[in-house]
């Protein structure tokens, strides 16, 4: 094995771990904050009504939040960042969702709060963005994007029918037949792969095990963890143990954080997470990350009638771009 290519490896795995300078969370001006000017007046006014009549009917709270640049901040970060200063849906449901859309670098994201992740999967959230916003973001229709994405949502929550994105993300990328046999094995002497195992499979782990013990940034790991055990295990299992290893990664980690969130200690970092803003498990300290402004939806003296109800969110949602 290539020295250099390890120790490249190595540089790309910590050099992606660092805290990314944080984008400032805007003032939350409405159910439509178009900060990019990407809708038209008719659309903004149109969605007001809609997510407005949604709210009065359900309690839902739903927002818009559009941006032209993320200066280079993970957006299922600030999203996260954003909802719980925000403080979107009620204190005692967590049923609110923000809808971000960041043109510039052809991003998006649905953040779903705690209490509606039970009705809206990241699967359906996942499907509305790439089945029905990307498409029409594509095409440059930022009016008609958000507007049948936002009544996509709307019709999930409310309980009605969405053929146009059943059953999506079922079967695709991993149909048809297998060759396994074709697959590779690693050419490295077995106490190297042992030695390369342990640094590789313990940096991952580590931040797999924080993923799934954290309530405030286990989606984020999630995701961010995704390439580095899509690739690295290459070097130790080759491509038919790394795939089989990655698979069980995309399943297991979803499976274990629904087992562990139903216990004592998982709902009491979570509360402690929520209402002290940060939460001790084993000598790591984890903070909700909502910190970063000096402003809150909550605040006197905001800049408009229009606030959040004291709703919090844990990373549920899809992030997409076109």
């Amino acid at each position: 094995m290539n020295k250099r290519y390890l120790i490249y490896l190595f540089t790309v795995l910590v050099a992606n771990t660092h805290v990314l300078l944080s984008t400032e969370v805007p003032y939350l001006t409405g159910r439509v904050n178009d900060y990019a000017g990407i809708l038209s007046d008719s659309t903004r006014n149109s969605l007001t009504e809609t997510l407005k009549e949604h709210e009065i009917r359900t309690t839902n709270q739903l927002v818009i939040l559009t941006l032209q640049s993320l200066e280079g901040e993970n957006i299922e970060d600030y999203a996260n960042k954003v909802f719980n200063e925000w403080k979107l849906g009620q204190k005692d449901k967590d049923n609110g969702i923000l809808m971000i859309v960041v043109p510039d670098e052809r991003r998006m994201r649905i953040e779903v709060g705690y209490g509606l992740e039970g009705i809206l999967t990241d699967l359906e959230a996942a499907a509305i963005i790439s089945k029905i916003m990307a498409p029409a973001f594509r095409e440059g229709d930022y009016d008609g994007g958000i507007s049948e994405g936002i009544n996509a949502l709307i019709s999930i929550l409310e309980g009605r029918e969405m053929p146009e994105i059943a059953n999506t993300g079922q079967g695709g990328a991993f149909s048809g037949e297998s060759h396994f046999s074709d697959f590779e094995s690693p050419d490295m002497p077995l106490s190297a792969r042992i030695l390369m195992g342990g640094f590789i499979f313990g940096i991952l782990g580590l931040f797999t095990a924080m993923g799934i013990i954290n309530p405030g940034a286990g989606r984020f790991l999630y995701f961010f963890l995704i390439p580095f055990w899509a690739t690295f295990p290459i070097i130790i299992l080759g491509l038919k143990g790394a795939l089989i290893c990655f698979l069980t990664y995309l399943i297991g980690f979803p499976a274990v954080k629904l087992f562990i969130r139903r216990s004592a200690w998982y709902k009491k970092v979570k509360e402690d997470i929520r209402t002290k803003g940060k939460a001790s498990i084993g000598g790591f300290v984890f903070s909700s990350g909502s910190s970063g402004s000096t402003w809150s939806s909550g605040s006197s003296g905001s800049r408009s009638s229009f606030s959040g109800g004291g709703g919090s969110s844990g990373g549920g949602g899809a992030s997409g771009s076109w």
